[in-house]
Formats: C-alpha cells, sequence, structure tokens
C-alpha cells in the first residue's frame, strides 16, 4: 500500500470484525499490520495462496536432474572406475547428491522469488510517516485502505471506520488531486 486510509485498532479480533465488515461493504483492497501472526487474517482479507509453491517446483525438477546428470555423466562416461563389482551407473549412490542438488536449487531460487514477489527491499513507505504507526510492532492492529480501491470515498470510509471501532483514522501519502 503506497498511499491510502489507516486505521488504528486496539485487538486483534476488532481489527478481523473490522475486515470482515469493509469487506461486506464492498472494500477489496485491503491490508493489515501487526506485531505478531493474528490466526484467521488470511481468510478475512480474501488472500489467496503463494505461487511460490508452483514456481519452485520446475525449478526443484531442473536441480535434481542436473545433479544426477553430472554423476551419471562422469561415472559411467567420461571416466567409469569399475571397483568391486560396482556398475559404472549405479544408480542408488547417486541419490544423495541429487537430493541436495535439488534442495540447494530451490534454496537460493526460492530466495530470489520471495525477494521479487514481495517487492523487497521497501526502506521506506508513506505509511511509516503516520503518527502512531510505530506501535503496529508492538502493541496496535492497523487496517490500510489502499487508494486505488474503487469503493474508497474517503469521508464515509473515515465514519465508516470509526464505526467499527477505530481509535485512529489516518490518511497515508499524498492526498488525491
Amino acid at each position: 500500500m503506497q498511499r491510502g486510509l489507516l486505521a488504528e485498532f486496539e485487538t486483534p479480533e476488532a481489527m478481523l470484525r473490522a475486515i470482515k465488515e469493509l469487506r461486506s461493504r464492498g472494500y477489496r483492497r485491503l491490508d493489515a499490520f501487526t506485531p505478531y501472526p493474528v490466526h484467521g487474517l488470511d481468510e478475512a482479507l480474501g488472500l489467496r495462496r503463494s505461487p511460490l509453491n508452483w514456481i519452485l517446483l520446475p525449478f526443484a525438477l531442473a536441480g535434481a536432474a542436473g545433479g544426477y546428470l553430472v554423476q551419471w555423466y562422469t561415472n559411467a562416461v567420461d571416466y567409469p572406475v569399475i571397483v568391486g563389482g560396482r556398475p559404472a551407473h549405479a544408480a542408488p549412490a547417486f541419490v544423495p547428491i541429487t537430493f541436495e542438488m535439488m534442495v540447494l536449487t530451490t534454496a537460493l531460487v526460492g530466495l530470489v522469488a520471495m525477494v521479487l514477489l514481495s517487492k523487497l527491499p521497501e526502506l521506506w513507505s508513506p505509511v511509516f510517516e503516520v503518527p502512531g504507526f510505530e506501535r503496529a510492532t508492538l502493541d496496535r492492529f492497523w487496517i490500510g485502505i489502499d487508494a486505488r480501491d474503487p469503493t474508497l470515498i474517503r469521508p464515509i470510509a473515515e465514519r465508516d471506520l470509526t464505526a467499527l471501532g477505530a481509535r485512529t483514522v489516518a490518511w497515508a501519502g499524498k492526498e488525491r488531486p
């Protein structure tokens, strides 16, 4: 959320009730800022599961295939060493390195994908300038309505948030023209 309306709540229950009520009134571009994970928040905001697992699956398979291929090529084709009657292509011996290459590739690609999907690093946001917002990391619960939400009409939204129990309501970012 780059700019929009922020409302402060004292308890997670009050915040969840407000989010559900706002969604029933048509608001869709909502965000929540909490000091700790709140059970049921994802469902209340209407968030879908992360696409990260489907993004990483092909890379995991490619890492495993690459690890297996390198072992097979070096042991069976490029430099076969026949010791103790072991065949040059001994698949069970390749399992540990294949698994480790899959984990390594997935971890590295997963880190990059997570940073990109999260739009990190975001070192500053207009939200940080709202008075009292620093308590979002301590003991307060904030709801943000993005300025791009077509349902957002500032006076009506401020009235709705106040009626839903918000302690404070503030605008983050530059005002609309």
